[in-house]
């Protein structure tokens, strides 16, 4: 069994996942060192980390998770960058976990060599003679397809070393593969026009050369010459995928640092990207709290940010303007003169200070969410005679249509914000068709604070029932015969937003601007909107069900196994009548007799 320890340990784990954003990028893992032991990429960041948490691993998971004492995470723009941004960390760091799951290999990358004719091909290798390097690439195939592109398009010499004359040129000019310069075929200015060609190319300026492509491949389909057309499909392809740049690794030399400012409300979050020797190497984040606007704050946090032990590197951008002359008259007082502060208005660098700024916006939010509003909370202790602070509040909201489909929801707040982690929704089974909401806000409240009793969970500080009197009596029967007293139970009309006490007869109101009395109308808001989109779904579903059932041959039961086969009622619809035999298993009359219903509902498509 385990130690208590050990389950307090995989609960603040889980907490930190489910803060995680639903975002292509890196997880790190660290231990109770904050050594990094294992360094993840993932198209959805709480998703695939929130995998690790979740049913059976192998032993080899099984130890790293028993391990894990923090988990942290870098955004990026897309998988591709969290593919490279992994591959860096991995080098950098070494993690443990990844020795037997990584091969630590470089990303091919395309080459220009700086010849008098220069070539173009794939290597993993850097040579700084000044060539130049356009990648890193991580689906090889994708780099395949482009070099037969730039091929086919620009065929230029494939003979290695220097251009050698010759007296008849080789294979490759035959097959339209090569200008053969080692012929005189082509001028070395009209083959430097070509590698110009390439070089674009590689650089994404692309439109124009897709547009081209789409209309040759138009051309060809109107030909009738479908094998040229999937080709000129296959090659419009390979340059969108590798159009998209990148901006976790480049091959520039000079150190730099992208800082982003990001605030919400009191609250502020910087954000540091560091690029050393073309590798995105980490991601810093810093917080603050404070009233300056984004420009001063991130004017302050440079000035903090760089110190002595600390110095910045050759080129600094920004996400935000600042006063770049007293900036730089402090750097030089410093002896920082050969630093210089940008603020990129396009490209690379404008990517990755834009990537800089969706982690420090990502982690305000995070911290905002996290705060109290203990302003509000004192308030509303206050107002409502109570202990301490409603920390925790859970609120409740009943939602039916005629008697069907009732519904009750439960929705929790942590400190004055939304904790959806703790949700919960109730179908209401002891009412059989009867609308009686009194009874269904007892069912809903029995079930729910019998389990906490039961498994010990934690007890909230207030719980919020939406409606006046009657609904507040109904959830205090429950409670009192629980033996919960000491949980605070109240009502929120929404006639006069009007606050129902137990044991008072006269509804407090308090001013629309009281913080207090926002907090409890976002509980009870929240409520409302859960419950009601729980019963709207319900009724969606039964629509579905009852249009199915109402045909002779189709019960409940194969018509939910219908609607789960084809994926809905529009699925149903589409479906043939062989679809409806072989898929749906249904026999021949009671096929006949969907397709027809199905068939009788749509549209007119004559004349």
């Amino acid at each position: 069994m385990k130690e208590r320890g050990d389950d307090e340990r995989l609960i603040d784990l889980k907490e930190q996942v489910a803060e995680f954003p639903h975002s292509p990028g890196v997880y790190i893992m660290r231990d109770s060192s904050s050594r990094v032991i294992y360094v993840g990429k993932a198209v959805d960041l709480r998703k695939r980390a929130g995998s690790y948490f979740i049913g059976e691993k192998d032993i080899k998971t099984r130890f790293l998770v028993q391990r894990i004492a923090s988990i942290e995470y870098i955004v990026t723009a897309n998988e591709y960058e969290a593919l490279v941004l992994e591959n860096n960390l991995i080098k950098q760091w070494t993690p443990r976990y990844n020795v037997n799951l990584k091969d630590g290999k470089s990303y091919p990358v395309i080459r220009i060599t700086a010849d008098e004719f220069p070539r173009v091909f794939r290597t993993r290798r850097i040579v700084r003679d000044g060539s130049e390097y356009f990648g890193p690439y991580p689906d090889a195939r994708s780099v395949d397809r482009y070099l037969e592109l730039i091929e086919r398009l620009f065929p230029l010499r494939k003979c290695k070393g220097k251009l050698k004359k010759r007296d008849t040129p080789c294979l490759y000019y035959h097959i339209g593969r090569c200008r053969a310069p080692c012929v005189g075929k082509i001028s070395r200015e009209d083959y430097a026009r070509e590698v110009d060609r390439v070089r674009k190319l590689l650089s994404g300026a692309t439109e124009e050369l897709i547009s081209d492509l789409k209309a040759e491949m138009e051309e060809a389909s109107v030909e009738l010459k479908f094998e040229k057309a999937a080709s000129l499909r296959d090659s419009i392809a390979a340059v969108v995928s590798v159009e998209e740049g990148q901006q976790v690794q480049d091959f520039q030399e000079e150190s730099r640092d992208y800082l982003a400012v990001a605030t919400a409300g009191r609250f502020a979050s910087f954000a540091v990207m560091q690029m050393r020797g073309g590798k995105l190497v980490g991601r810093e984040l810093y917080g603050n709290v404070s009233p300056q606007d984004e420009e001063e704050l991130l004017f302050d946090f440079l000035l903090q940010y760089y110190t002595p032990d600390h110095r910045p590197p050759e080129i600094i951008y920004l996400s935000h303007r600042v006063n770049k002359a007293l900036l730089g008259e402090f750097f030089s007082s410093q002896g920082w003169t050969e630093c210089s502060v940008e603020v990129p208005e396009e490209g690379r660098h404008r990517s990755i200070v834009r990537m800089a700024w969706e982690n420090a916006s990502m982690d305000v939010q995070k911290r905002q969410k996290a705060s109290a509003n203990l302003p509000a909370l004192e308030e509303l202790r206050i107002v409502l005679g109570l202990g301490s602070l409603p920390r925790r509040i859970e609120g409740f909201d009943i939602a039916h249509l005629a008697g069907k489909h009732t519904v009750a929801s439960l929705v929790s707040f942590y400190n004055g914000n939304p904790d959806k982690k703790n949700y919960r929704s109730f179908n209401i089974r002891s009412l059989k068709g009867e609308i009686d909401d009194f009874q269904a806000m007892r069912e809903a409240m029995a079930r729910r604070y019998t389990r906490v009793l039961n498994e010990d969970l934690p007890r909230p500080d207030l719980v919020v029932i939406d409606g006046g009197k009657g609904q507040l009596n109904a959830a205090l029967e429950i409670i009192r015969g629980l033996g919960l007293e000491e949980v605070a139970v109240i009502g929120l009309a929404k006639k006069n937003e009007e606050i129902f006490l137990p044991g008072r007869s006269d509804p407090v109101s308090l001013p629309e601007t009281a913080e207090a009395l926002k907090v409890l109308q976002a509980v009870r808001d929240e409520s409302h909107r859960f419950a009601t989109s729980l019963s709207r779904r319900q009724r969606s579903s039964d629509l579905h069900l009852g249009r199915l059932t109402g045909i002779p041959g189709i019960g409940e039961r194969r018509a939910a196994a219908l609607i789960q086969e084809f994926g809905g009622i529009d699925g149903l619809s589409a479906a043939s009548y062989e679809d409806l035999r072989n898929r749906g298993r249904l026999p021949e009359a009671v096929a006949e007799r969907v397709a027809a219903e199905f068939s009788a509902n749509k549209p007119d498509s004559g004349n």
